[in-house]
């Protein structure tokens, strides 16, 4: 029990350092993109991470945090302290699992099909909720990776758009893990354009809030190219645990 306090003890002041340092570089990079530090959603990646120390992220300040599988968020949901927070879903969504995050996330930024979209759409309207989502884009083009190509994307967006109790938020993208600085800073630039392009089409039931994109190794990078959305997860909380 002695070690299990330290090792939260040791978590939380780790946490506590990490988030100043990520606060520090996201109003860098917000100034030197020419918005405000304000302007940027930290988003919380809390894959493995344990209830505990997501709620002290919270109570840090965090008020973004987003889950990439849906049984762990099932099994976390009753002890988040969401009073202060929003819980998101950030990972590739089955459509039969669509039924256990519905009410419990207030957005799914991992839509990549009109199936998916017509599933939550299909319960969030027979739960009298409308759910936020946004349209998640296989920006590098990779077989066997979700998300829409990028040449289906128009497409998909107006076949999504008319569907009753969704609304469309924004743009979510994944640069190939393998991508150099200069191959990442493209992949982002070429996501900015999107999200301004289909921002000026004015389709009814869209809104480009959010260009979500960017993780713990390249979230100053993706705020420069025009991210006003991260995702981040080790940088924050450390290195990923799997045997907990």
């Amino acid at each position: 029990m002695e070690k299990l306090s330290n090792d939260f003890d040791r978590r939380f002041s780790d946490l506590e350092e990490n988030l100043k340092v990520i606060r520090g570089n996201i109003g860098e990079a917000a100034v030197k993109s020419g918005r405000r530090p304000q302007d940027i959603t930290l988003l919380a990646a809390t894959k493995t991470v344990p209830v505990e120390v997501i709620n002290r992220g919270i109570e840090l300040g965090i008020d973004h945090i987003g889950e990439n599988k849906v049984q762990e968020l099932c099994e976390k949901y009753d002890a988040y302290e969401l009073s202060r927070c929003e819980l998101q879903f950030i990972g590739h969504l089955q459509t039969n699992k669509v039924k256990n995050i519905i009410g419990k996330v207030t957005m799914i930024q991992s839509v990549d099909s009109v199936k998916l979209a017509g599933e939550i759409s299909r319960l969030s309207l027979s739960r009298s909720l409308t759910t936020d989502i946004l349209i998640e884009v296989n920006i590098g083009s990779e077989p066997n990776k979700s998300g829409v190509l990028p040449s289906a994307l128009d497409e998909l967006i107006r076949r999504i758009a008319p569907l009753p109790s969704l609304h469309i938020r924004g743009l979510m993208a994944i640069p190939p893990v393998n991508a150099n600085a200069e191959e990442t800073q493209g992949y982002f630039s070429k996501m900015y354009q999107y999200f301004v392009d289909i921002k000026g089409k004015k389709i009814d039931n869209i809104n480009m809030d959010y260009l979500s994109m960017g993780m713990s190794s390249d979230y100053t990078q993706a705020i420069v190219s025009g991210a006003n959305m991260v995702r981040v997860g080790s940088a924050l909380f450390g290195p990923r645990i799997y045997n907990q």
